[in-house]
Formats: structure tokens, sequence, C-alpha cells
């Protein structure tokens, strides 16, 4: 089965609306003519640049999907400070970002937490990205294959067996992340297909259609490697998604 490769630009907390506005226009004009059937992007800027963003790619016709980073497991409630599903959905979201190696260190988000965020992402009609990756300790001690399928497993229980096909699933080896370091193309390939191998014991069915992402320090030297692998399916791409020409080249790298 034909994946289409979805690379995803996570802004994390980088850029405020006018800022954003000005990125995504650049961007929008670096990839002119881009064919987003073969490569489809994903940009996920902060909260309070989402609106602005949507009216621009409707605006303009850009080609791109608007992602989240983050949301809530509840449609609504006394949740102070929180984001639902709902009111993404409702800004036209199309993939939302659970389980990065950020929220589970920093917020003690759990894979239970993360199963219940990807069950109701789905349930308002977007896609989840869910993130997993091993600690340089982890990786170090011989236990990254273990640690990786653990969260994969754990973070897809509330996933329904129709659902999981339609899954992304975002690698990124905690060490790599913001680090300028990068799991070799052969170590990223081997990961996510342990990955892939991890789903189709879940349902086989899916592990031929589910999208995996490669992400950590992500970059135009070593996104065409990266890509090119049997079982990477596409980018989540960190800080060099903050610079329109940088993105676009990894956009590009079929033309590499």
């Amino acid at each position: 089965m034909a994946r289409i490769p979805l690379i995803s630009g996570n802004w994390k907390m980088n850029l405020n609306h006018f800022e954003a506005i000005q990125l995504v226009q650049k961007l929008s004009y670096e990839l002119s003519g881009h064919d987003f059937g073969q490569v489809e992007v994903s940009l996920h800027p902060p909260y309070t640049d989402l609106r602005s963003i949507q009216t621009v790619i409707d605006a303009d016709r850009m080609g791109f999907e608007l992602g989240a980073q983050n949301c809530h497991t509840e449609a609504s409630g006394a949740f102070t400070g929180e984001i639902s599903p709902a009111m993404l959905a409702k800004l036209d979201v199309g993939y939302v970002i659970v389980g990065h190696s950020e929220r589970r260190a920093l917020f003690a988000e759990s894979n239970e937490d993360v199963a219940l965020k990807a069950s109701a992402v789905f349930a308002y009609e977007m896609t989840p990205i869910v993130c997993v990756g091993e600690t340089l300790q982890e990786r170090e001690s011989g236990q990254a294959a273990n640690i990786v399928e653990a969260q994969v497993v754990g973070s897809l229980k509330s996933v329904t067996s129709q659902q999981l096909g339609d899954v992304v699933i975002a690698y990124e080896p905690v060490w790599a992340i913001g680090t300028g370091a990068t799991a070799s193309a052969d170590d990223a390939q081997e990961m996510c297909a342990h990955i892939r191998t991890v789903v189709a014991s879940i349902r086989k069915e899916a592990s031929e259609s589910v999208r995996i992402q490669y992400g950590g320090s992500v970059n135009p030297s070593n996104s065409t490697e990266l890509m090119t692998m049997p079982d990477i399916d596409g980018a989540l791409v960190g800080g060099a998604s903050l610079q329109s020409d940088s993105f676009a080249r990894i956009v590009n790298f079929k033309e590499a």
C-alpha cells in the first residue's frame, strides 16, 4: 500500500500570530507548485495562532493542513487553561500531536493519558500524531525497543482496530530532540520497522497503512536519507520548521 509522506512542522512555544502569518506566507511562496497529494504538510502553531493561520490558509487556498500541538481529553468542562478537541475541530484542525516527549517528561503524561487523547482526537474526526521514543539512558541500556513497544501499545489502547490504520506515529528518540544529534538513517529505519511490527501484532492490516514519522533534529541535510527509508513515512520537524527555506527543503526531499 502506497503511504503518502506527512511532513509536520511543530512550532512548539514559538511565534506570535503576526510572526506565524509571515512564516506561512513565506512557506507558501517557497512551496509554490508543490504537489500536496504526493507529500502532505501539516503546520502545528501555538493555540493563539490557530485562528489566524486557519484564515490565511483558507483565504489563499494553501495546501497545508492545520495542526495542533496537544489537546484535552474532554469536549468541555472545568479545566482551566486547557483546549478541547471539539474546539480544535471547529477551526478545521486536521492533525493533533499527542504524547510528545516534552509533554511526557515536563507534564507527566502517561501512556494512558496519551491513549485517551488519541481517542478524543478521533472522536472529532481529526487524526492523532502519537509520539513515542526512548531516552539516551534507555537506549544505552539496550531497552529502547522494549520501551518504544510499550509506549506504542499503551498509547493506542483506546483506539479502535478500525481507527488504528489511520493513526500517525512519530518516532522521536528523546536524546535527539533539539540537540543536533540525529539517529542514523539505519537506526531510525530499524526502530520504525519495529513499530510497524508492533502495530501488526495488534492488527496486521493496519500496519500496512499506518504512517510512521521520524523526528529529532531533522534538517535539510539529513531529511532525504531519512525519508527514503522503507518504513519512514515523513517527519515531525521542530526547529527547522521555524524557517521557511529550511522547512521547504525538507518538504521537497524527493527533489534533493
